[in-house]
């Protein structure tokens, strides 16, 4: 995933000599975040994670681990934008990608009406949650952000505040539905089922004569061959632009709206078409990541 440094401002992918000195300088200066905690397959070893801003919010994550001798040997890294409003308080597991020290999180989304995975960013803080007493799961939260390597601004559909109304209405009985089908309601599962092909059927009469993304006004659906990969047109809700400090390139921050999935967007000026603005609205094919929130009081201060 390091062909997404793009997306944090790096245009021409630095060489391994440049990304390992832009780590060892980092990790000896001033890390945005750091995080330790005892290695339980290895004796005398320390799991660590560095934050290593090269942008306000964004930059590169390292993780490896301290020998004996109290010697750091990076095992990999990857770019990353911290994520800032909660996106989603539904279940979450967490499964550990067989590539090392490396954590998916997995959300089943009524509200998206799928399963979500992303890279987990804060990975050493769920093995500490892990190495005590209270259940890691449980009372927590998710807050989302992704990278992009190419997007597009394209203006937003028109809405009545009656249309506003009967889509608020509409999301809050779809989710009362998904809510009733999950727990085995079969007559929610039949009104689902009838709700889709309703709009298939009305999707199919109108698409001959209009334009798809006049129809849809958001969708988010997996793409590609790696898990954490989606393509999400949503709402732009914030725009700001920040600098890589290393490469003075400019990056576009977007917060997402996304059938009342909230999330944040880094991408490189050079890679998005359009102007972005709030209201307006954003497509492109996301590298998901996200950040466990744990309860208040349990979380481990670092």
């Amino acid at each position: 995933m390091n062909k997404y440094l793009r997306a944090i401002g790096f245009t021409d992918p630095p060489k391994r000599k440049e990304i390992y000195d832009l780590i060892a300088r980092g990790i000896s200066d001033h890390p945005a975040y750091r995080a330790f905690t005892s290695n339980e397959e290895e004796e005398n070893t320390l799991l660590a994670q560095y934050n290593i801003e090269t942008g306000h919010d964004f930059g590169i994550q390292v993780c490896g681990q301290f020998d004996e001798d109290d010697q750091f040997f990076p095992e990999y890294y990857f770019p990353y934008l911290t994520p800032s409003a909660v996106s989603s308080t539904e279940e979450l597991s967490v499964d550990e990608k067989v590539d090392g020290n490396a954590f998916i999180g997995i959300v089943d989304d009524l509200r998206l009406g799928m399963v979500l995975m992303f890279r987990i960013q804060n990975g050493i803080e769920y093995l500490k949650n892990l190495h005590t007493s209270f259940a890691p799961l449980e009372n927590t939260s998710v807050s989302l952000s992704a990278l992009c390597l190419e997007g597009t601004v394209l203006m937003p559909v028109y809405k009545s505040a009656q249309d506003r109304q009967n889509q608020a209405e509409y999301k809050k009985r779809k989710r009362r539905l998904m809510n009733a089908a999950r727990s085995g309601d079969e007559d929610a599962v039949r009104e689902l089922s009838f709700d889709e092909m309703d709009q298939y059927s009305s999707l199919v009469t109108l698409i001959p004569e209009s334009d798809v993304f006049s129809l849809v006004d958001n969708y988010f659906m997996p793409t590609g061959a790696e898990c954490e990969l989606y393509s999400v047109l949503g709402e732009i809700r914030d725009c700001k632009k920040a600098r890589n400090k290393i490469t003075r390139e400019l990056i576009y921050i977007l917060t997402l709206d996304c059938n009342d999935l909230k999330l944040r967007v880094a991408i490189n000026e050079k890679d998005l078409y359009g102007e972005p603005g709030k209201g307006r609205r954003f497509r492109g094919d996301l590298w998901l990541q996200g950040k466990i929130n744990f309860p208040v009081g349990e979380e481990f201060k670092m």
